[in-house]
């Protein structure tokens, strides 16, 4: 019998609690971990790679302009956003390939997202960071590049906060 991978275990865990309509939210499954390396490409056509990621804690969110979650939170994100900017901290949403362009540019336009946008057109990013299919699926990477949390599904807002400040605070 092939072993697993406790990703992949974390993997068949969150698809079993979704199946069976369980909450959608994974934290630390598989514990502190590099962020992959990837190159986002933002809207503008400039690039940023995972090495830019270090020295601030980011939130790297996998969206869609059809996700009525990924809608539903993004004045949170905003706002957290807003919150935090000044005390180094960043966020960097990443839309999904299947999203049509003009949609999020649209989408980033009309809601003036004061973040960077990145549309991941080929699905390299997603597969990258633990081929993320569901969204919204969220990371929070501390100043070091490590992942230190997953969200699938919307996070609890006062929980991040407390634990982005955890973050900032660390040197």
């Amino acid at each position: 019998m092939k072993k697993l991978s406790p990703v992949a275990v974390c993997r068949m865990l969150l698809a079993s609690a979704l199946v069976l309509g369980g909450v959608a939210f994974l934290s630390g499954c598989s514990g502190v971990q590099g962020a992959p390396e990837s190159t986002f490409v933002l809207l503008d056509g400039s690039k940023k790679t995972t090495a830019d990621l270090k020295g601030k804690v980011t939130l790297v969110n996998f969206w869609a302009t059809s996700c009525v979650t990924c809608v539903a939170e993004m004045p949170k994100i905003i706002s957290t956003y807003e919150k935090y900017k000044g005390q180094g901290y960043d966020t960097l949403a990443v839309a999904m390939s299947y999203d049509p362009p003009s949609y999020v540019v649209n989408y980033t336009e009309t809601r003036k997202l004061p973040f960077k946008v990145a549309i991941d057109n080929t699905g390299a990013v997603a597969k990258a960071w633990g081929d993320v299919q569901l969204t919204p699926t969220t990371y929070l990477v501390n100043k070091r590049g490590e992942i230190v949390k997953q969200y699938v599904g919307e996070p609890d807002f006062a929980a991040l906060h407390q634990l982005i400040e955890k973050l900032l605070a660390e040197t």
